[in-house]
Order: structure tokens, then sequence, then C-alpha cells
């Protein structure tokens, strides 16, 4: 995700640069720390789970002891709880916003992203042109962390989606029927959904469970929205599409 936001920065004419840990054969992003870092006002954050959240705050990268940096955008899907806890970790001179995305690599590559943002109005208006360069749609939930909140939300109905869109699909299989004939039905019918309209767009539509791959970001996310539930909240069903999702095979 992080390279085609990094694309529709740089088309928008903002001086952005990326960094990755791996070397890559990309313009513009770099495994350089010290280039990176050099002037850098602010960080956007697109890594997989809080671990290299903490290596690229904190640990490996620091990022958060460059003297420059003034605002930190967390476009991440992290646990609500995790990103809470990070306005008593990082500097109090630093803004925080946490800024979740929808939409899968198609909508990024098309600079069409689904934010939800969490943050002081006054703040998230000031990113807005950086938010504008990569989305479509943007939704201010509230205070920082309640985009966070808001997207693990949502990313229980797409795991529930993913889950059972995959499990229809081998039942038509079994039955007989025609994968695109029945796809385009679900699209207009009573069961669509995104996974379902977007199958033959969405990169990872098709994929078993990998411990490296989207599907596995998938049961993260739940994960994630696990961790935040309602005290004594019933989670007899994200455990169970947690399960579902990571017994997923691939789909030729």
């Amino acid at each position: 995700m992080g390279a085609p936001m990094l694309a529709a920065l740089r088309a928008a004419g903002l001086p952005a640069r990326g960094y990755d840990v791996v070397p890559m054969d990309a313009p513009h992003i770099t495994d350089d720390i010290a280039v990176f870092s050099e002037d850098l006002d602010t960080l956007i954050t697109v890594v997989r789970d809080i671990d290299q959240t903490e290596a690229v705050l904190f640990g490996d990268q620091n990022f958060t002891a460059i003297p420059s940096l003034r605002r930190i955008i967390i476009c991440s899907t992290l646990s609500p709880r995790y990103v809470h806890d990070l306005r008593d970790r990082v500097p109090a001179h630093i803004t925080l916003i946490d800024a979740p995305m929808s939409g899968a690599q198609i909508a990024a590559t098309e600079a069409r992203l689904s934010f939800m943002l969490g943050g002081d109005s006054d703040d998230i208006a000031a990113a807005q042109p950086l938010l504008d360069a990569m989305g479509k749609h943007f939704h201010h939930m509230g205070d920082f962390g309640a985009g966070m909140q808001a997207k693990v939300l949502n990313n229980l109905l797409a795991a529930s989606n993913t889950a059972m869109t995959r499990l229809v699909l081998d039942w038509a299989d079994q039955a007989g029927l025609d994968e695109p004939k029945l796809l385009n039905l679900i699209h207009t019918s009573s069961g669509q959904n995104w996974l379902a309209s977007g199958f033959n767009d969405i990169e990872f539509a098709r994929d078993g469970f990998a411990a490296d791959n989207t599907i596995a970001i998938l049961v993260k996310d739940i994960a994630s929205a696990l961790d935040a539930a309602p005290e004594n909240a019933d989670t007899t069903l994200p455990t169970l599409i947690q399960s579902t999702i990571k017994s997923l095979k691939p789909r030729s």
C-alpha cells in the first residue's frame, strides 16, 4: 500500500519520499535512514503491525527522535488500545493523527482510498492536502484513536464478507454454477459485499492463508478488534471468523 500512496503524493506535486527496511529498486524510496530523515516534517506510517510500528517510532528506526519531525499520521491497522497509548509515548510536540485506510491496493493505486480519521479537527484540516492526494472518502470519527476503532470494526465486516464469500464460491463450484455469473448476481442482489463486487480486482481475493500475506493481515485485524472489544462482549462470532480465515486455501 505504501508505494502507490507515495506515488499519489508525488503525482500531486508534494515532495514526498519513502523509506523501507528492505532495499528497493524504486524511485524516491530509500533504505538509508539518514537520507529519509533529512528535514522530515511529516511521517506517514504504512507498516504491517504493532511490532513494525514500534520499530518505526521507537526501535531500530526511532523516527520520533528526529528533531524536525512535527506530525505522524498512522495509516496501519492496529489495536485501538495500542494507538491510544501512543499519545503518552510520543513527544508532546509531535501531532498524532490516526488515519487507517480501506480499499485495498487497487484503491491506493487509483488514489481513491477511504480514510477513517482520529485527532484534533485543526490537525486533520492541516493534513487534508496530503489525504486528498491519496484518497476520496474521509470520515473524521472523533479524537485520536477513534479512527482506528472505526477501522477495526469495519474490518470485522470485511473479514466476515471474505470468509462467507469464499465459502459461497466453493459451494457454487460443487453445484456447477458459473463463477462470473454468480458474482454478477451477488453484486446486484441482497448478498452484495465489497469482496464479491471487487473479486476480480482485489489482489488477495483468491489467496489462501499464509503468514506473510494479506489474508493473514485480516486475521491480525480481527485480533486488533478483539483487543478493544467491550467488556463482557460476546466474541464467539469474530473468533469463528478469524479461525475460518486462517483455514482458507488458494482459489484458482
